[in-house]
């Protein structure tokens, strides 16, 4: 897995692999399923898959002679979380106020 955020950036500068990464919200599925919901060829879809497995933000698992995939749940906000922090002071500001305000409720 990378880790670097770069790597995630990369990844995500493609509309289909931005896609992707939409369908699998849903939970995981087969290569061929990714594969099915685009007009482009297989190998072209298996090298946005590994784009996205290689910036971490996908795995896969294999499931006889299929490829399953699936998201890796906090890798993506993780990695955008960080970099908004560094560019977007506010967004730490905002956070902690957020972490405080269920605190403040309940006493």
């Amino acid at each position: 897995m990378a880790d670097s955020a770069s790597d995630v950036f990369s990844a995500l500068a493609h509309p289909t692999r931005r896609q992707i990464l939409q369908d699998l919200k849903g939970g995981e599925m087969a290569a061929g399923e990714i594969a099915a919901r685009f007009n482009t060829s297989g190998p072209t879809i298996s090298r946005h898959l590994s784009v996205l497995r290689q910036a971490g933000l996908v795995t896969e698992r294999r499931d006889a002679n299929r490829i399953i995939y699936s998201l890796v749940g906090d890798r993506l906000a993780l990695s955008v979380g960080d970099f908004l922090s560094t560019v977007c002071p506010e967004q730490i500001v905002l956070r902690e106020v957020r972490k405080r305000s269920p605190r403040a409720a309940t006493t």
